[in-house]
C-alpha cells in the first residue's frame, strides 16, 4: 500500500479580500499583492537552486478583482464596456498590475461608477507559475526540465494550459474555479504567457509597447520609422519622449546612436514613446499569416487602442498603378490560420472610425481631396492567402474567387490582423501599397522595386503615423463601439 503523503504547501498570507471604492487604491493593493507573491516565489526558488529539494511545496497566488451584483438596474448603455450585463459573481486574475496600472484604474473606475458598489481585491485561487514569477528578476531563470537538482513540478507550480487559453475571447463560456464569470478578456496566466513570448519574438520589453500599433511586412518601413522618430525627438513640442529599438536600447536625443544587433529577432519591433503610452509601436512581422497571427495573439493582451496594417500588396485591377494605395473595406480570408478560432463565415467588418482616420491621413499627406483621391487610392476587398507564390499555380480557380469577391488587392497578412483584431476586440484597419501586379505581368523585380521603395515607403508610413495620431485624439469609448462586442461581454475592454 502506498503510504506516501503529499508535501506540505507553504504560501504567503494575504488575508481576506478588501473592498475598494477608489480605483487608484485598488490598483495599489493589486501591486502590493503581486509583488509579495513574486518575491516569495523568487526567494524560495533561489533557495531551492542553492540548497536542493526543500521537501515542501511552495505556492503563491495571483491577485484578483471581484464584483458581485444582484441588481438588474440599467447602466449607461452608450458604453459598450465598463459594466456587467446581469447579476452574478464576476472576477479576473491579474498579473503585472504595475504594467497595466492605467488600464486597470480606468476599467475598475468605470465598474465602480456603473454599479455604484465597490470591487474586492485579494488573492485568487489560481497558482502563479514560478516561470512567470521570476521573469522580472534578471538574476534568476528557470532551468530546463531535469537540469535542476530537484523535480521542479514537485516544489513549484508551472504553466497550466487549463488557465492559459483564449476561451473567454472565443466565447466558450469560461468560468473560474469558484464559478465566477470573467471580468476581463484574458486570465493572468494567458497574459503572462504572451508577455514572455513578446519579449522573445520582438526583443523589446512589454513596458515599451504603445497604445497604437502599426504592422508592416517590409524592413524598409523600419528605416523610415527611425528617421521619423529622430525628427520628432529633435522637436521639443512633438510630445514624443524616446525611441526604443531591438534589445530595449532607448534614445531620447535625435543624434544618439541606436546600435544594430548582430542578430535580429523574428519580429523586430520599435517604439516611439509618449509619457502617457499614446505613442506608436511598429512591428515588422515579415511575410505570412502565421507571423501575423503570432504577433497579434500576444500584443492583444496589452489591450492597445488600435492596430493597423501598412504593408505591400499585389494589385489585382488593371487600372491600378504601382505605388497606389488600397484601403480595405472587406477581407477575403484564405489565410487559414484562424479558421479554428474564428470560422470563415464570421464577417469581419470595416470600422468607420479607423477608415475615416486612414482616409483623412491619405488626404493630409498626399494633398489630394475628394474625387481627386481616387487617382491613387482604391477601396475594396483585400484577399489574404497562405501561399506566397499563388500566381504560379493553375489560376482559373483562384482568379475566379478573387473576381467574385471583388478583391482589389492581395497579400498574406491583412485579413489575419483584421480577424484577430475582431476576435480580440482591438480596433483594426488596413492601408496597403501596390508593389506588383502579377495578373498583369508586372512582377516585383529588383530594379523596379528600388525605384518604388524610394518614392513610396516614406509617404505610406507617414500616412499610417498620421492616422494613429488622429485616433489618439479620439475618445476611447468612440473607438470601442459595440461592433466589436458580442451578446455577453467582459466588463473590461
Amino acid at each position: 500500500m502506498n503510504t506516501e503523503t503529499a508535501p506540505a504547501i507553504h504560501s504567503p498570507e494575504f488575508g481576506e479580500h478588501e473592498a475598494f471604492n477608489d480605483p487608484a487604491k485598488a490598483v495599489a493593493r493589486l501591486i502590493e499583492l503581486y509583488d509579495a507573491a513574486t518575491k516569495f516565489l523568487c526567494e524560495k526558488f533561489s533557495d531551492a537552486l542553492s540548497n536542493g529539494n526543500p521537501g515542501v511545496r511552495y505556492r503563491a497566488f495571483y491577485p484578483e478583482i471581484r464584483l458581485t451584483t444582484t441588481s438588474f438596474a440599467h447602466v449607461d448603455n452608450r458604453l459598450s464596456f465598463g459594466h456587467v450585463s446581469q447579476p452574478g459573481a464576476y472576477s479576473t486574475t491579474i498579473t503585472r498590475p504595475d504594467l497595466f496600472a492605467h488600464y486597470l484604474e480606468q476599467q475598475i473606475g468605470l465598474l465602480i461608477e456603473s454599479h455604484q458598489m465597490p470591487v474586492y481585491i485579494g488573492a485568487s485561487l489560481t497558482p502563479m507559475p514560478v516561470h512567470f514569477a521570476v521573469a522580472n528578476d534578471t538574476n534568476l531563470s528557470v532551468p530546463q526540465d531535469g537540469a535542476a537538482s530537484f523535480t521542479l513540478r514537485d516544489v513549484f507550480d508551472v504553466p497550466d494550459l487549463t488557465t492559459t487559453h483564449d476561451d473567454i475571447v472565443n466565447g466558450l463560456e469560461f468560468t473560474y474555479e469558484d464559478g465566477s464569470h470573467p471580468l476581463a478578456p484574458f486570465t493572468a496566466q494567458r497574459v503572462d504567457y504572451s508577455l514572455a513570448r513578446l519579449a522573445h519574438y520582438t526583443a523589446t520589453a512589454a513596458d515599451h509597447f504603445q497604445n497604437h500599433v502599426l504592422f508592416t511586412n517590409y524592413q524598409f518601413y523600419v528605416e523610415e520609422f527611425e528617421a521619423y522618430a529622430r525628427e520628432q525627438l529633435d522637436d521639443p513640442n512633438s510630445g514624443y519622449t524616446s525611441f526604443v529599438g531591438t534589445g530595449n536600447v532607448e534614445i531620447t536625443q535625435a543624434d544618439q546612436d541606436l546600435p544594430v544587433p548582430s542578430k535580429l529577432p523574428q519580429m523586430p519591433t520599435y517604439h516611439l514613446k509618449r509619457a502617457d503610452g499614446g505613442g506608436i509601436t511598429l512591428v515588422n512581422i515579415g511575410v505570412g499569416p502565421s507571423n501575423a497571427k503570432t504577433a497579434t495573439d500576444h500584443i492583444a493582451v496589452l489591450r492597445p487602442h488600435a492596430w493597423v496594417m501598412v504593408g505591400h500588396c499585389a494589385g489585382l485591377r488593371n487600372t491600378q498603378q504601382l505605388g497606389d494605395f488600397v484601403l480595405a473595406h472587406a477581407y477575403l480570408r484564405e489565410d487559414k490560420v484562424l479558421d479554428d478560432d474564428l470560422p470563415v463565415w464570421v464577417p469581419v467588418p470595416a470600422l468607420a472610425e479607423i477608415q475615416i482616420a486612414l482616409e483623412n491621413a491619405v488626404e493630409n499627406v498626399t494633398e489630394l481631396h475628394g474625387y481627386e483621391l481616387k487617382r491613387l487610392m482604391r477601396t475594396g476587398t483585400v484577399a489574404s492567402v497562405d501561399n506566397r507564390n499563388w500566381e504560379l499555380r493553375e489560376q482559373s480557380g483562384p482568379v475566379q474567387r478573387l473576381s467574385q469577391s471583388r478583391a482589389v488587392a492581395l497579400d498574406m497578412e491583412s485579413a489575419t490582423i483584421a480577424a484577430n483584431g475582431f476576435r480580440f476586440r482591438v480596433p483594426y484597419g488596413t492601408l496597403l501599397c501596390v508593389s506588383d501586379k502579377p495578373l498583369h505581368g508586372e512582377l516585383k523585380l529588383p530594379g523596379m522595386a528600388s525605384d518604388f521603395y524610394k518614392t513610396q515607403v516614406a509617404r505610406h508610413l507617414l500616412i499610417g503615423i498620421r492616422a494613429m495620431e488622429n485616433l489618439r485624439e479620439m475618445p476611447l469609448e468612440r473607438i470601442h463601439s459595440r461592433k466589436l462586442r458580442s451578446f455577453e461581454e467582459t466588463a473590461f475592454l
